[in-house]
């Protein structure tokens, strides 16, 4: 049995968690990022930092801190029946019911929708989608092994194609970092590009990942809780730099490429004007394997996280038969219904985000204001309200045009902070002053 890793395998575990955190979203909108940001993209890479790379070391430290080996042990601290809730909410969202089918369609729109014809996409969508659930079944029936299969293979095959781009585009750069800045880039640069990491929502990834780093940490021999929270707050420090690192360098890519490139609607497409300027048609089959293996990575670890986390909640199930559902339903929703079903997982996605927040601070915070179930409890409730507020907002149009939520929606934009998407922040310290006094107050 270790006392604790060796930096070679903190090194692995933290390869590993950066290759689970970094899908194609997070390859995509730093390259626009940088593009809208122009001049000012150093201040806009500084407010991407704190939130993008913030947050989920948060996330990450606040499992360890609290010696929880899973979302629901850390969601239990407000109450069992709000841990279950929570829980099965969060791992369904981020797990068959949106993230984990959106993946599949990503990917495939990334790396294989350029070389098909459009009467022929949704045969290929099927075919594409098949094998790539396959791949992700496959290199998650062991979690003990997603160290070797992310850490050690498919994160290093993907730095080093994207290394490719990165060392290309600094070596023959398409301009300077002298173009203008548009739109709220232009007068709140820093503002804007915190808004932008916050809203990459990797907070709620962190702690579907927390459980996946746990269990690796412990298969290697690791079993004091200390150490283990040590372990897993140092492996999600190597992550988040590498993430970082990455981030700015894609920033500043797009920065660039104004010079040579058109303003783009998305960074998708910014990302393949990119490739195919420095590449030319090899360009396209580049970026389709970047896309392509940065989302399995994250698929693996979604999934693994998934059955994991399933398998500690409900202990009768089998491991193995949690994944080959989820992974089934992953695979109909991504053939049918994922338009229709991202109108209506995005409303719970934005309604668990505050609660994740509260949860994931309180955690970070427990040394100094304790982990008093009053702190846990009060603090989630006051959160609850803007966090149904902000749910409310994510509603599909045809379910907002009624004068009831139009009055919510009004009320909500009255928050303060509001603008940024951080109307829980007032309320939550709130509860939380309230819930510190009540803690004080039953323990005299």
């Amino acid at each position: 049995m270790n006392e604790k890793l060796t930096w070679k395998n903190l090194f692995f575990i933290g390869s590993m968690l950066f290759g689970l955190f970094f899908g194609a979203g997070n390859l995509i909108f730093p390259v626009f990022l940088g593009q809208q940001a122009g001049k000012n993209v150093f201040y806009a890479i500084i407010g991407l930092l704190i939130t993008g790379v913030g947050l989920p070391l948060l996330g990450v430290a606040s499992m360890g801190m609290t010696g929880s080996n899973s979302v629901f042990d850390l969601a239990e601290k407000v109450n069992r029946p709000y841990a279950y809730i929570f829980t099965i909410l969060l791992y369904l969202t981020m797990g068959p019911f949106f993230a984990i089918p959106r993946l599949a369609t990503i990917s495939y729109q990334l790396g294989i929708a350029p070389f098909v014809s459009k009467n022929q996409q949704s045969l290929f969508l099927l075919i594409f989608s098949a094998i790539f659930f396959i791949g992700t079944f496959l290199l998650s029936r062991k979690p003990s092994k997603l160290m070797t299969y992310v850490g050690k293979w498919l994160t290093p095959i993907f730095l080093i194609l994207l290394g490719v781009l990165v060392v290309t585009a600094f070596a023959k750069p398409m301009g300077g970092l002298d173009s203008l800045p548009q739109g709220h880039y232009a007068s709140d640069p820093i503002l804007t590009g915190f808004t932008e990491g916050y809203n990459t929502m990797d907070a709620l990834a962190s702690l579907a990942f927390g459980v996946v780093v746990i269990d690796t940490i412990k298969s290697l021999g690791v079993k004091h809780p200390g150490q283990i929270a040590k372990d897993t707050i140092k492996s999600g420090l190597i992550s988040v730099v590498l993430m970082g690192i990455i981030y700015m360098f894609l920033a500043l890519i797009g920065t660039m490429s104004v010079n040579k490139l058109p303003l783009a609607p998305n960074g998708g497409v910014t990302l393949a004007q990119v490739f195919n300027y420095y590449f030319g048609s090899f360009g396209s089959l580049l970026l389709a394997l970047i896309a392509i293996i940065a989302c399995l990575k994250t698929s693996i670890g979604l999934t693994s996280a998934f059955g994991e986390t399933a398998k500690e909640m409900f202990p009768r199930f089998n491991y193995q038969a949690i994944l080959i559902v989820a992974i089934g339903l992953s695979f109909i929703v991504a053939n049918i219904g994922l338009t229709r079903l991202i109108n209506y997982s995005t409303p719970v996605l934005m309604f668990l985000y505050p609660l994740a927040m509260v949860l994931i601070l309180i955690s970070v915070f427990t040394p100094l204001i304790g982990d008093s179930k009053w702190i846990f409890g009060m603090t989630t409730l006051f959160t609850m309200i803007p966090a149904l507020f902000a749910g409310i907002n994510a509603l599909p149009k045809n379910l907002k045009n009624n004068e009831f939520v139009s009055w919510i929606l009004n009320l909500n934009n009255h928050l303060p902070l509001a603008t940024m998407s951080l109307g829980w922040v007032v309320p939550a310290l709130i509860g939380l002053i309230i819930g510190w006094l009540f803690s004080r107050f039953s323990r005299k």
